[in-house]
């Protein structure tokens, strides 16, 4: 696999745009708690701002990827995405950079990530054999766990110790350097036809092959059917939102809880967010191996449940010193590693269940449900962060991630075993 010059094309290209995408996501959320005084309810609307094209826009870039090349798709999201913190840096510097400036900024980031995402998860299946999905996601998730090690320290440093506009400018020449590998990859992508990606009948001889590509509407209702008529796609898809929204509600928390509450300075939340990474990049090198040996329901569950759970030690700690810094970076490490391990299994049990053509939409309709709630999530963490304070709503937000495990463990995922689920045919 890594023989592939196009694979390793697309790894790189993958990883700098996850880490100027993770990098973004610590950046802006700090521009405008440290730099500007954003309270926790503007806080909760710059992140339900940001992730609100995840709801308005999944569906839409699952239909365009099954019809478009992943590269075309992957390389315009770069270029979008440079513009458009280029455009902040400039705003910054022209003493513009305000909350305004931030949540055009911030939605325009998260509406090309949608599609990259999508394209890059699609990009996997065209270019390696199915038996080989687990270990090129686990490639692509470790290289994933590999900017989340950077990025969060060097967001924070960067709005620490630099300027605002600089922050923002380092996201865009990330994306940048993105556009230029993935722009490399030289394989030629088959786009699958209508009749292949929906049926396995054979037209009539008497007619004529249907040559107009199907409207976008009724692809994604087609995307939509088939995640509903998976019993495990469909649970993937509850798990996910469960987590999904009661995540979102954490980290608006969790990001005031820091600087305010312990009193944390911007480097050492960034060390704090960034021990996330080395946890992930180990959980991505266990789910090449644990669900082959113990099954991938039990890990699924089991790593949920743990990953999970370590969230809800936070809200005990007290004061900013050496201690209280270890134990947010331990706690990190765990979710990094379990969330990461469900993650790759959850990724692989989709693509092995989903046809060729199905791809795209199949994981923009599971992106959809499971993270379509994360700007309501968002905008309950600043809500009750005003209204009960933050301990006791990090503390509730916490345990409601508790769900998804929950979810997992009554669903048929629970009872997968050692082996990939077979691949369902799609019959009209």
């Amino acid at each position: 696999m890594w023989r592939d010059r196009d694979f390793r094309r697309l790894w790189v290209g993958q990883t700098v745009s996850q880490l100027g995408e993770h990098t973004t996501l610590v950046v802006l959320p700090l521009c405008a708690v440290l730099t500007l005084g954003a309270g926790a309810g503007e806080l909760g609307v710059l992140r339900a701002v940001g992730q609100a094209p995840i709801l308005l826009l999944s569906l839409l870039a699952g239909a365009w990827v099954d019809r478009w090349r992943t590269r075309t798709v992957m390389v315009l999201a770069d270029v979008g995405r440079a513009l458009a913190l280029g455009a902040a840096a400039v705003a910054g510097l022209l003493g513009a950079l305000g909350l305004p400036a931030l949540l055009v900024a911030g939605f325009a980031v998260g509406a090309l990530s949608v599609f990259f995402d999508v394209a890059y998860q699609a990009s996997l299946v065209r270019l390696v054999e199915r038996d080989q999905l687990v270990r090129g996601n686990s490639a692509l998730e470790g290289s994933r766990s590999a900017a989340q090690i950077a990025s969060p320290a060097l967001g924070g440093a960067l709005v620490s110790l630099l300027s605002a506009p600089i922050a923002a400018a380092s996201g865009a020449l990330l994306f940048a350097l993105s556009f230029l590998s993935i722009r490399r990859i030289r394989r030629s992508e088959s786009i699958p036809e209508p009749t292949e990606q929906l049926s396995q009948r054979l037209p009539e001889p008497t007619q004529e092959p249907q040559r107009r590509p199907p409207r976008v509407w009724p692809r994604i209702r087609e995307g939509l059917r088939f995640v509903v008529g998976d019993s495990s796609l469909r649970a993937v898809c509850l798990a996910s939102a469960a987590f999904q929204f009661s995540l979102a509600a954490t980290m608006t928390v969790y990001l005031l809880f820091l600087p305010r509450e312990l009193h944390l300075s911007g480097t050492a939340v960034g060390l704090a967010l960034a021990a996330t990474g080395p946890g992930a990049l180990l959980g991505s090198l266990l789910a090449a191996r644990l669900p082959g040996r113990f099954g991938h329901g039990v890990v699924l569950v089991a790593a949920a449940a743990l990953g999970d759970g370590a969230f809800l030690l936070v809200p005990a700690l007290h004061g900013s010193s050496t201690g209280t810094v270890l134990a947010l970076v331990a706690v990190s490490l765990v979710f990094g590693t379990f969330g990461q391990l469900v993650n790759v299994t959850v990724m692989g049990v989709r693509q092995a269940l989903t046809p060729e053509g199905m791809q795209g939409r199949a994981a923009a309709t599971i992106t959809f449900v499971g993270m379509g709630l994360t700007p309501l999530g968002s905008l309950l963490g600043g809500f009750l962060a005003d209204e009960w304070g933050l301990r006791l709503s990090l503390a509730v937000t916490a345990a409601g991630m508790l769900l998804s495990p929950l979810l997992m463990a009554l669903s048929p995922l629970a009872r997968l075993g050692r082996t990939l689920p077979a691949r369902r045919l799609l019959v009209d």
